[in-house]
C-alpha cells in the first residue's frame, strides 16, 4: 500500500507541474482546453473531473489569472480600488504586492513580491512554506525598510487585509488599495512579473525545496531588476528607472 500511495505522489506532482505551465501561459483555460493541451504537448490522458481537482489544490481557475491564494476574510475591513485612471509618473507612487505559489520537489511553497509599478523594480520579496500573514508583514518590513510609497495596491485577502499587515501600511502614511472581487486586471504588473519568474526561472530550475529555491530566485531577481532589459522601459533595467531621481 505505502507503494502505491508514493507512485500516485509522483505523479501528482506531474501532472500538477504541467498543469501549472499550461496555466501560466494560459490563464483563460478551462478543464476542456487544459484536457486537450495536456494530451497534445504532455502525452498525459486524465479526465477533466481529474484536472478539476487538481486546478482545486493548486488554488487556480479558469479566467483569473492568477492563482486564487489569497482567500478574503469576512470579518476583515476591505479598501476601494485607488488606482482607476490614475496616471503612474514616478517610483514610490505605487506598489503592487501578490501572493504565488513556486513548486518545488518536496511540495509547493509560497512566494510574495512587492513590485514599483513605475519602474517594474522587486523591492522585496520572501518565500514561505505556509500561507500565514507572518511572512507578508515580514516582507513588508523589508520593503518599507528600502522605500515609503504613496500607495499600496493588493488583492483582498485575507493576509492583506489582516490588521497587522494593514496597521504597518497606516503607520507609515500609505493609502490602502485593493482590487475588486474578480477584477484580475487590477494587478496586472505583478502577474507578468509571475509570468517571467516562472519561465525564465522555476519552469527551467529543478528546485527540491525552499531552502534550495531561495538562492535561485535570489538570484533571479537580482537579474531581473538589474540585467533584464525591459521593452516597457524603453529596454531599460528597473534598477535604471527606479534608481534615477
Amino acid at each position: 500500500m505505502p507503494v502505491i500511495n508514493e507512485v500516485q505522489l509522483d505523479l501528482d506532482k506531474v501532472h500538477m507541474n504541467a498543469v501549472d505551465e499550461i496555466y501560466t501561459a494560459y490563464p483563460f483555460y478551462g478543464t476542456r482546453r487544459l484536457k486537450v493541451e495536456l494530451f497534445h504537448e504532455y502525452d498525459i490522458d486524465i479526465g477533466r473531473l481529474r484536472i478539476a481537482h487538481l486546478m482545486e489544490r493548486l488554488g487556480i481557475a479558469a479566467i483569473y489569472p492568477k492563482p486564487n491564494l489569497s482567500k478574503p476574510a469576512p470579518n476583515h475591513e476591505k479598501f476601494p480600488y485607488l488606482l482607476r485612471n490614475l496616471a503612474i509618473t514616478r517610483p514610490h507612487q505605487v506598489w503592487g504586492s501578490d501572493i504565488t505559489y513556486i513548486r518545488t520537489a518536496a511540495g509547493f511553497v509560497y512566494l510574495i513580491a512587492f513590485l514599483d509599478w513605475y519602474s517594474r523594480y522587486v523591492v522585496a520579496w520572501r518565500l514561505s512554506q505556509t500561507m500565514e500573514t507572518t511572512f507578508c508583514v515580514e516582507a513588508l518590513n523589508n520593503a518599507l525598510a528600502v522605500a515609503t510609497p504613496e500607495i499600496s495596491n493588493t488583492d483582498q485577502g485575507s493576509q492583506f487585509t489582516d490588521k497587522d499587515f494593514i496597521g504597518l501600511l497606516q503607520g507609515h502614511d500609505i493609502a490602502v488599495s485593493m482590487d475588486g472581487r474578480g477584477r484580475c486586471m487590477d494587478n496586472i504588473f505583478t502577474e507578468r512579473l509571475w509570468r517571467s519568474v516562472k519561465y525564465e526561472n522555476v519552469f527551467l530550475n529543478s528546485y527540491n525545496n525552499i531552502h534550495d529555491a531561495t538562492p535561485g530566485i535570489t538570484g533571479y531577481f537580482d537579474f531581473y531588476n538589474h540585467k533584464r532589459r525591459h521593452q516597457s522601459l524603453d529596454y531599460k533595467t528597473p534598477a535604471s528607472i527606479y534608481f534615477k531621481q
